[in-house]
C-alpha cells in the first residue's frame, strides 16, 4: 500500500498561492513595522542570532561576552535546550530571547515539503521574535550556517531598522545540507544560489580560517575578516584539586569512573586520584589513560575511526604493556544513540567508553584533566577548523585529529599534535603517546610545550582586534 498523504499534487498550487499571499502580506506589515522601530534609537544594543541550541554555540556565546564586558547591552536570538555558561545567565545585559522549536507533526510530511514549511515556520518565529520581542539593534550579529532562512531574515529586518549587519561564516550552509541530501540535489543548489544572493548584504563578513576567507572571495565575492577561534581564559589546565573534585562528582552518576570506595562519600580516593595524610591531592600511579572527545554526533564525524582504532588498541594492549585507557566521549546530536549501541557491543578488555554530557562549568575542568583529546571533525566544506581542538589546547591538552584541507591552520602535525587519515594511523599514534604511562612521554610533553604560545593569546585578545572596531563605528 502507498503511504497516506493529505497533500495531493491538485492541490499544490493553492498551497503555493495561499504561502505567497501570506508571504505578501507579512512583508508589507514588517515594512511598516520597520518605518514605526527605525525611529527609535539603537546605540548600544546588538543582536545575535543563532538558529540552533544557543547553550551548544560556544563561538556565539563568546561573542556575547565579549559584547557584555564592553558594556554593550545584548539581544541573543536563538534556541532554548542547553544552558548558557554561567557569566552570560547571570548578566543583566543579556537576554535570550528563545526560539520555538517546529512542530513535530511537521516530520510526517514528504521529505521536499517538510523542508519547506519546517523553513515557513522558522522564518515567521524569527521575525516575530525580531519584531515583536526586540528594539532595534546598532548591528546584527549573524551566524552561518544554517543560512536558511536566518541570512534571509537578517537581511530584511537589518534594511527595515537600518541596523549594520555582521555575518560569522563558520561553514556554508549548502555544504552541510549536501551530507543527507549529495552534492548534486536540487535543493543543495538552490540553496548554493541563495548563499551567494544574500551575502552581498552584508555591512561586514567575519570567517574562522584563511581557507574560508579566499573562498568567500571566490564563490560569493565577499571580502572577510579571520577571526581565528581561540578559547576563553576558563579553558587551563586543571588543577589537581578540582580534578579530584571533578571525579568524585561523576563516579556518583557515571560507572565508568567508579572504584570500590566511590560508595564512602568520605572517600579520598578516585580512579585518577588521591587526598594524602597532609590533605594534599596526588596523581594516582595506577590510573588509566584519560582520553576525552567532544561531539555534536552528527554525520560530519565518523566515530566509526575512534572505536576501530580502540579495538586494535585494546587487542595489543597486554603483549605491548600499554595502560588502560577511559576514553570520554562529550556531546548530544542525533547519531548518539546509534553509536551508543555499538560501543555497547564492544567487549574490550583494556579500554572503557564513557559517553556522557557536561555542563558547561564542568567541560572545561574535565578537559583540562585529560592526557590527550582526539578530534574525528570532518568539514563539510574543508574549509572550517573544530572549535573543540581551540578548547583542547587552551586547556593544554595535545590532539590527535582526522585530516583534511585546512587542518594545518591550527593543528600541526607531529608540533602540538599528530594528523590521521584512518583508524590504522590513529592506532599507532594511541599506541605511541601512551607508551610508558603514567611516566613521562617524549612526545607528549614536546607538544605541550608547544602550546604555551597559543594558551597566552585568548578570544578577547582577537576579538578586540578585528570585531570590536566594526561594532565601534
Amino acid at each position: 500500500a502507498k503511504p497516506y498523504c493529505m497533500v495531493t499534487g491538485a492541490m499544490l498550487p493553492a498551497i503555493v498561492a495561499v504561502l505567497i499571499l501570506f508571504g505578501f502580506g507579512g512583508l508589507s506589515l514588517l515594512l511598516l513595522l520597520g518605518v514605526w522601530w527605525r525611529e527609535r534609537s539603537g546605540e548600544g544594543l546588538v543582536q545575535v542570532i543563532v538558529l540552533g541550541d544557543a547553550g551548544r554555540s560556544p563561538r556565539m556565546q563568546y561573542h556575547c561576552l565579549s559584547l557584555v564586558e564592553q558594556h554593550f547591552t545584548v539581544d541573543l536570538i536563538g534556541y532554548g535546550g542547553s544552558p548558557l555558561v554561567a557569566e552570560l545567565r547571570e548578566s543583566r545585559r543579556l537576554t535570550h530571547h528563545q526560539l520555538s522549536e517546529p512542530p513535530a507533526i511537521l516530520n510526517a510530511a514528504p521529505q521536499l515539503l517538510r523542508y519547506g514549511l519546517k523553513v515557513l515556520f522558522q522564518t515567521a518565529n524569527l521575525f516575530w521574535a525580531i519584531f515583536a520581542h526586540t528594539k532595534k539593534p546598532s548591528h546584527v550579529l549573524l551566524q552561518t550556517p544554517p543560512a536558511i532562512p536566518t541570512l534571509l531574515v537578517a537581511v530584511v529586518s537589518s534594511l527595515l531598522r537600518g541596523s549594520k549587519l555582521i555575518v560569522d561564516y563558520h561553514n556554508y550552509g549548502h555544504t552541510i545540507l549536501a551530507l543527507t541530501l549529495g552534492k548534486d540535489h536540487r535543493l543543495v543548489k538552490i540553496a548554493q544560489v541563495y548563499e551567494k544572493l544574500f551575502a552581498g548584504f552584508a555591512y561586514a563578513n567575519l570567517c574562522v580560517s584563511e581557507a574560508m576567507r579566499n573562498d568567500l572571495r571566490r564563490t560569493l565575492g565577499v571580502r572577510a575578516i579571520i577571526l581565528y577561534d581561540r578559547p576563553p581564559s576558563r579553558f587551563h589546565p586543571t588543577s589537581l584539586e578540582n580534578r579530584h573534585k571533578l571525579f568524585k562528582q561523576l563516579a556518583r552518576t557515571e560507572p565508568a569512573f567508579q572504584t570500590p570506595s566511590t560508595e564512602d562519600s568520605t572517600a579520598s580516593v578516585t580512579l585518577f586520584t588521591e587526598r594524602t595524610k597532609d590533605g594534599s591531592v596526588s596523581l594516582r600511579e595506577d590510573r588509566p589513560f584519560l582520553i576525552i572527545s567532544s561531539t555534536s554526533w552528527t554525520e560530519d564525524e565518523d566515530f566509526g575511526i575512534l572505536l576501530q582504532a580502540l579495538e586494535i588498541y585494546d587487542k595489543n594492549a597486554s603483549k605491548d604493556n600499554l595502560p588502560q585507557i577511559l576514553c570520554v566521549i562529550t556531546g548530544k546530536g542525533p547519531q548518539k544513540e546509534y553509536y551508543k549501541g555499538i560501543i555497547a557491543g564492544k567487549n574490550f578488555s583494556h579500554v572503557t567508553i564513557s559517553t556522557l554530557w557536561l555542563s558547561a562549568e564542568d567541560y572545561p575542568v574535565l578537559l583540562g584533566s585529560a592526557d590527550l583529546g582526539v578530534c574525528l571533525h570532518k568539514s563539510s566544506s574543508g574549509l572550517d577548523l573544530p572549535m573543540k581542538v581551540v578548547d583542547m589546547f587552551g586547556s593544554g591538552i595535545p590532539v590527535c585529529a582526522v585530516h583534511f584541507n585546512c587542518l594545518h591552520e591550527l593543528l600541526r602535525h607531529d608540533h602540538n599534535g599528530l594528523i590521521f587519515k584512518d583508524h590504522k594511523e590513529l592506532a599507532e599514534q594511541l599506541r605511541t603517546l601512551t607508551r610508558g604511562f603514567p611516566g613521562k612521554n617524549h612526545h607528549l610533553s614536546k607538544f605541550r610545550d608547544n602550546l604555551s604560545s597559543f594558551q597566552s593569546l585568548r578570544w578577547g585578545h582577537y576579538w578586540k582586534l578585528h570585531v570590536l572596531p566594526l561594532i565601534s563605528r
